[in-house]
């Protein structure tokens, strides 16, 4: 049995154990990376710990601390009043403000993490009040990025656009930015419909026939005080710092924490208790045990081995299929990068279009940053207030499962086949 093949059991026995014995996956999977890259790969320490994403556990550290600190003074109920008060108590927008608003981040130049980080502490501190399913909400947020993360001008669309120029290969911008778009797009209303979107409705009503009772809670909610003013200051330099000056998410909602936690200490004092530790080990971990297996070739053997088969339409569904389960545990930018030119041999046939099959490894490469074993997905995960963060982690798994499943034959069967011969 090849290395490679084992390593890919390895993984399939750490989500069978994790599922049924209840124990945390991220440790589970720092032991199979142990295990793993020493006594297959043989891989030295600090090639194992090469794969630990450290930008990712700043991220999640400093924007779960950051929103924690909102959380203890107040700031994320006054926001979610003045949500409230923006779309004139019809909770039923705010899932859709969600979606635009994380798709113009993105479509403006935003990473896709970094718009997330931003939006989705907010997204969920509201779903939290008006118990509006944190899956929804979550969704929302994910799919939104991942709609504009594909304009002309994105980090993204620069990105593909760029790789597509470098192999030769013919190329259009506006058609994998309308199909990242409508993708998800689509997804997003669908979601919006199975997960209680239309429901929210009563809670319009309830809004706009009790504005007695929501200046109450308004006031209940307390006025602008120094620290909510200082901690919204804080929010718009994350968002600063983070767009106009492309500085690091982790380390700047970190620094900006320290900063409110030394000003108001009692609003702080529980604030590090707060982080999501256990999604952090989860997430961490699963992703040092990715880093092996891209180590040792397996995501390299898996690709060459479905370029190799000789079909190219069967080739292609495949290709879409490893780049959105691979990017279920990895870098989406990483797998698109490597997946692209893998393409490029049946690609240069002529018997499949190279714009659609380059749309359809990027929307399957990207649709699936819900799961949360990706950078997006966590930062749902790790933003949820007041949630059962083993039950929301299993419905964002299943979630993530579904879109797996489904979204790369959809996107084959709209932008490949149509093109084939």
């Amino acid at each position: 049995m090849s290395a490679e093949l084992i390593s890919i059991l390895v993984l399939v026995v750490v989500f069978v154990i994790a599922t049924t014995r209840s124990i945390n996956m991220g440790a589970l999977a720092f032991a199979a990376a142990f295990g793993v890259g020493e006594l297959v790969a043989d891989l030295d320490a600090d090639k194992i710990f090469a794969g630990f994403p450290g930008d990712l556990f700043v991220v999640l550290v400093g924007v779960t601390y950051l929103f924690a600190i909102a959380r203890a003074n107040g700031t994320t109920d006054w926001l979610v009043h003045a949500s409230i008060r923006l779309v004139r108590g019809r909770v039923m927008l705010i899932p859709w403000v969600m979606f635009v608003l994380t798709g113009a981040l993105t479509a403006i130049g935003a990473v896709s993490p970094a718009a997330v980080a931003i939006v989705a502490p907010i997204a969920l501190s509201f779903a939290a009040r008006y118990a509006i399913s944190p899956l929804l909400m979550g969704a929302m947020v994910v799919h939104g990025a991942q709609g504009g993360g594909f304009s002309p001008i994105s980090i993204y669309g620069t990105i593909v656009n760029g790789i597509v120029e470098r192999e030769g290969l013919p190329g259009s911008e506006i058609t994998l930015f309308l199909a990242s778009l409508i993708v998800n797009l689509v997804i997003a209303g669908v979601v919006f419909v199975l997960f209680g979107g239309l429901k929210l409705r009563k809670v319009d009503a309830l809004a706009e026939g009790g504005s007695d009772d929501a200046d109450e809670a308004a006031e209940a909610a307390g006025r602008l005080t120094t620290a909510r003013i200082a901690t919204l200051a804080a929010l718009v330099a994350l968002v600063v710092a983070v767009l106009a000056f492309d500085l690091d998410a982790g380390l700047t909602s970190i620094t900006l924490a320290v900063l409110l936690a030394a000003c108001w200490p009692d609003d702080s004092r529980d604030a590090v208790s707060q982080i999501a530790w256990s999604t952090v080990l989860l997430i961490c971990g699963v992703l040092t045990y990715v880093g092996v297996l891209d180590q040792m070739g397996t995501i390299d053997w898996a690709g060459e081995g479905v370029s190799d088969i000789g079909v190219p339409l069967l080739s292609a569904v495949l290709l879409c299929y490893i780049g959105a389960l691979v990017s279920a545990f990895a870098s989406s930018v990483g797998i698109m990068g490597a997946l692209i030119p893998l393409a490029v041999p049946f690609l240069a046939q002529g018997e499949i279009g190279a714009v659609g099959m380059v749309a359809a490894l990027s929307v399957s490469a990207t649709v699936v940053d819900v799961s949360p074993f990706s950078t997006n997905g966590a930062l749902v995960l790790a933003a949820a207030p007041d949630v059962d963060r083993e039950r929301f982690f299993r419905q964002l798994m299943v979630y993530g499962g579904v879109v797996v499943a489904v979204v790369p034959a959809v996107v084959w069967l709209a932008l490949v086949v149509p093109d084939w011969g």
